[in-house]
């Protein structure tokens, strides 16, 4: 549901295209305005359906204030991510079925 596609280097890494944002993941923007910038995920709101990265900012009609960007998750690309356990067993529950369906090809 808040997915993002992997870069290349982690799809061969971990064979799976695509996985759920999370904070402290390494993201690069793919689309819109902001294509190409870098950041790191610093929130995710999951009721709204978009994600904060850091140094992402735009400046307020008034031109003093910096105020946070959101971003639709299937707008970026996980550069780096955030290994935790559970992710980790994720990852290779995933990678594992596209495995068999490459055996069953």
């Amino acid at each position: 549901l808040m997915s993002a596609t992997l870069s290349k280097d982690l799809r061969e890494k971990y064979n799976c295209r695509a996985i759920p944002v999370c904070k402290e993941d390494e993201v690069k923007i793919m689309t819109g305005k902001l294509k190409g910038r870098e950041g790191r995920v610093t929130q995710v709101y999951r009721k709204r359906f978009y994600i904060i990265v850091d140094r992402v900012n735009r400046t307020k009609s008034d031109g003093q204030t910096e105020v946070s960007v959101p971003i639709h998750p299937s707008n970026v690309m996980i550069t780096n991510i955030k290994e935790t356990p559970s992710r980790l067993k994720i990852l290779e529950r995933r990678g594992a079925g596209a495995k068999h369906m490459d055996v069953v090809d």
